[in-house]
């Protein structure tokens, strides 16, 4: 069965970097689009990147657009986050998700969720 499992998250002080990682099993990683979403405390579900499922193109949310960088290694069938300035406000539970449809597009249609890995930013 499809599994999405992140790791990576932790501590870290305002202006500190973080890299995550989500392994996948189950299904054909390199066919699909994979995205990074998360959700801070007390709030909802915030979509923060994506990437094609070749890693030809990237999209961000304005809030982490210069800061933080989506990659994925097909090979190894994991995806990545390398947050980098970290601030307060982007401590939060991070999701990575699996693209519903083996397609490249923004379309936000996912249906395989992680378990979501804590990261808290804080000095």
């Amino acid at each position: 069965q499809v599994q999405l499992v992140e790791s990576g998250g932790g501590l870290a002080q305002p202006g500190g970097s973080l890299r995550l990682s989500c392994a996948s099993s189950g299904f054909t990683f390199s066919s699909y689009a994979m995205h990074w979403a998360r959700r801070a405390p007390g709030k909802g579900l915030e979509w923060v990147t994506g990437i094609y499922k070749d890693g030809s193109e990237t999209l961000y949310a304005d809030s982490v657009k210069g800061r933080f960088t989506i990659s994925r290694d097909n090979a190894n069938k994991t995806l990545y986050l390398e947050m980098n300035d970290l601030k307060p406000e982007d401590t939060g539970l991070y999701y990575c998700a699996k693209r519903s449809y083996p397609r490249n597009d923004w379309a936000p249609e996912f249906d395989y969720w992680g378990q979501g890995t804590p990261v808290t930013v804080a000095s």
